[in-house]
C-alpha cells in the first residue's frame, strides 16, 4: 500500500514537472493568453499583447524603478530583501515587498494571486524555470503584458489605453511612472489624477527612472 502511494506521488510529480516545463517552454516563445487572475477577475477583462519593442522604455525603467532595482543582477530572488523581510517579520514590523518581477511574472503567468507556502513554492518554481529557460527580455515582456494595471484592465498596452487614451510605444516618463504607482493595488489606485500616496509614490518612481538609466539598470532588457 505505501509503495502503490509513493507511486502515484511520484507520477504526480513527474507530470507536474513536464507540465510546467512544456509551458514555460511554450510561453517563451507564445502570448500567455489568459491567467488565473484574469479567470477570477468579477470585471469585464480588457487586455491588448504587445511585444516590447512597441512598449516605450520609459515603461520598462518605471517598474524596474519600484518594483525591482536588481532586476538585471538577481537570479529571480532577491536574498537581501528577503531576510530583510523575515527579520522585520520576527520584529513585528510592518513587512516591505520582497518579490521579484521574476517572481511576480512566474506568480501572474502560471499561478494565482493570494498567499500560502503552498503557492509560494510553486512561485519559486516557476522563476526558477523562467529564470533558467527565458531571457531577462522575454520575463520583462510578458510582465508587462500579464500584470493587472486597473480594474479589469491587464498589461502596459491596456493600461496606457485606460488612463492615457494612446499607446504603450509612447509613455512619457510620468505617464509611465502613474501605471508603475498603479501596479501594487491595481484595484484602489488610479493613473488618471492621483492622489495622496498614489501622487508622491509615482513622483518618486518618476525621479528614480533618471537613475535606472544612468546606472545600467534595465541594461539587460536591451542587449
Amino acid at each position: 500500500m505505501i509503495l502503490k502511494l509513493i507511486n502515484i506521488v511520484a507520477q504526480v510529480v513527474f507530470g507536474f514537472v513536464l507540465l510546467s516545463l512544456a509551458l514555460v517552454i511554450v510561453y517563451r516563445f507564445v502570448p500567455v493568453p489568459y491567467t488565473a487572475t484574469m479567470a477570477m477577475d468579477e470585471h469585464a477583462i480588457v487586455k491588448d499583447w504587445e511585444p516590447l519593442s512597441r512598449i516605450d522604455r520609459n515603461m520598462v525603467s518605471a517598474v524596474i524603478a519600484a518594483e525591482d532595482g536588481k532586476f538585471c543582477s538577481h537570479d529571480g530572488f532577491d536574498r537581501e530583501a528577503i531576510e530583510q523581510a523575515i527579520e522585520e517579520r520576527q520584529a513585528g514590523k510592518r513587512e516591505r515587498g520582497a518579490s521579484t518581477i521574476s517572481q511576480q511574472t512566474a506568480k501572474n503567468a502560471f499561478l494565482w494571486q493570494g498567499g500560502g507556502f503552498f503557492r509560494k513554492g510553486l512561485e519559486a518554481w516557476f522563476t526558477f524555470l523562467i529564470e533558467n529557460l527565458w531571457t531577462k527580455r522575454r520575463i520583462m515582456e510578458v510582465y508587462l503584458n500579464v500584470a493587472e494595471t486597473g480594474l479589469g484592465t491587464y498589461g502596459a498596452q491596456a493600461g496606457a489605453q485606460r488612463y492615457f487614451g494612446h499607446s504603450a510605444a509612447r509613455l512619457s516618463p510620468d505617464e509611465a511612472s502613474r501605471i508603475a504607482a498603479v501596479l501594487p493595488s491595481p484595484k484602489t489606485r488610479e493613473a488618471v489624477n492621483p492622489t495622496g500616496f498614489t501622487r508622491r509614490y509615482g513622483n518618486t518612481i518618476e525621479a528614480r527612472i533618471g537613475q535606472v538609466r544612468r546606472d545600467g539598470l534595465d541594461d539587460c532588457v536591451y542587449e
